[in-house]
């Protein structure tokens, strides 16, 4: 029998008050049922958010070093399971064992790094123009916090939105993706066993309409952290702008890799597969377009073409695999669709383009990595999200051309360019409308001590990861202090 797991409230591991439950599904193997999760409810809800609220007076008391010292202590017990943490993703995920186990590790960086924001200087002294007044700056946490965290980083996310939130002061109640709810689980049992106070961590896991609804509506929420698809952060803003609450939302992703002339080919083949397929393409930061100057289009197609049918698909545990499946049914549906409606459009399929089956393939939603040609501009699949191993390939006039193809879409999470030349290099740097920006790297590989997030549909609000996502979690009081009367 499959494990059951309990939400995380007041300190306390507890069964939702409808008893209910659901099955995360190994994405590799159907068989295989990874866990049984809470199908919460409003009324679970309202009991994190009630505790969250009654211990964040104590936990914003506490100096921020030693919240720092929870988060180190977390740290260490995740590294002590790094392992098993990583086996137990790839098969509630569906990414491969270095992948699944390299995202635990960056989890444990990420605890550690804010670890030590609290031990850093947070406020600023600033100079008065009048005599004898010492003017300063403090921050001081929000109170409590919710964070809606996806499927795809299901160790990474969570951590990267809980430990800014906590080392800042706030309580949080933290409702992970339900495809994929375990990894976050074993992040709060880590901060259990570190000792965090009762109430200051709560998770709740259920259904993201029921149980996201609820956390809107509670009145102790004074911020929300959203990770996800545009349609569901764009119905989160409204609801949340209505009452005013600070929101943080990071959406979707079209992210071109500009490929000019002088490139090294087999690099930029490398570079292309490793941000289109690895994940299974399964990240907002995914390279979904490669947008290529007409002189080495064909030399440079020939090499990508090699390189891809030479992947290795399968499950993630096995050794050797490189992509392993769809996270699930619908999303291997929507990668077959999107497949369908480039070929209804014109472009050209090139690679893969089909469903994998026969032996362990029938067990799982794989599927073959995927380039399209021919792609122009205004087809669906050069300008809408697929989150799936599905690359469109464009062919660019010149540089000029290049920039505009590559800033053609609603979004602007990441992009990245190959190349030696400098001057365009410096050019694509400043004309490029993206947040995250990659020179001769893939579109997707973040660092946890770096700000990340996008522009124009991509991202609302402020900064994740670094020393920007404290902005988020905090506000500046400004503080005139006139030290002789």
């Amino acid at each position: 029998m499959p494990s059951t797991f309990l939400n995380f409230i007041g300190g306390e591991w507890v069964a939702c008050r409808t008893s209910a439950s659901f099955a995360n599904v190994n994405p590799a193997n159907v068989d295989e049922v990874v866990g049984l999760f809470q199908a919460s409810a409003a009324d679970d809800i309202g009991a994190a958010f009630a505790a969250a609220a009654a211990a964040q007076p104590a936990w914003a008391a506490l100096p921020a070093p030693r919240r720092g010292e929870y988060l180190f202590k977390a740290a260490e017990i995740l590294e002590s399971r790094l392992a098993s943490l990583g086996e137990e993703m790839t098969r509630e995920e569906g990414k491969t064992l270095p992948e699944a186990t390299a995202e635990v590790k960056r989890a444990i960086n990420i605890l550690r790094y804010f670890g030590g924001e609290g031990a850093r200087q947070f406020n600023h002294q600033i100079p008065s123009e009048r005599e004898n007044v010492f003017c300063f700056t403090i921050r001081k946490p929000l109170g409590v916090v919710g964070l809606i965290t996806p499927w795809n980083f299901p160790s990474a996310i969570p951590a990267w939105k809980m430990a800014p939130a906590l080392v800042a002061g706030n309580t949080v109640v933290l409702k992970p993706a339900s495809l994929a709810p375990l990894s976050a689980l074993r992040i709060v049992q880590a901060l259990e066993q570190a000792g965090v106070p009762a109430g200051v961590v709560n998770v709740v896991t259920g259904g993201g309409g029921a149980v996201g609804d609820a956390m809107l509506a509670h009145p102790a929420l004074r911020a929300l952290s959203f990770t996800g698809s545009t349609e569901v952060g764009n119905l989160l803003h409204e609801k949340a702008t209505r009452r005013k609450l600070r929101v943080q939302l990071e959406m979707g992703g079209k992210n071109p890799t500009i490929v000019l002339a002088d490139a090294d080919l087999d690099s930029a083949a490398a570079i292309l597969v490793n941000g289109a397929f690895f994940s299974t393409g399964q990240k907002c930061t995914a390279c979904s377009r490669a947008i290529i100057e007409r002189p080495i289009y064909q030399a440079l197609v020939d090499r990508l073409i090699a390189k891809t049918r030479a992947l290795k698909v399968g499950n993630g545990l096995e050794p050797g695999i490189e992509m392993g499946p769809a996270v699930d049914e619908a999303q291997l549906r929507t990668d077959l669709s999107y497949i369908d409606i480039a070929q209804k459009e014109g472009a050209t399929l090139l690679c893969g383009g089909h469903r994998l089956t026969g032996g362990s393939y029938d067990k799982g939603y794989f599927i073959e990595p995927t380039i399209f040609g021919g792609v122009t501009a205004e087809m669906r699949i050069a300008q809408e999200e697929v989150f799936g191993p599905v690359l469109a390939l464009l062919v660019a006039d010149d540089f000029d051309d290049a920039i505009r193809l590559a800033n053609g879409v609603k979004f602007g999470l990441s992009a990245s360019i190959v190349s030696n030349n400098l001057s365009r290099v410096h050019q694509f740097v400043n004309r490029i409308e993206a947040g995250l920006i990659t020179v001769n790297l893939p579109t997707a590989g973040v660092e946890y001590q770096l700000p990340f997030g996008g522009t124009k549909a991509s991202s609302v609000g402020m900064r994740e990861q670094g020393q920007l996502a404290l902005d988020f979690y905090t506000e500046s009081r400004t503080v005139y202090l006139k030290h002789t009367i």
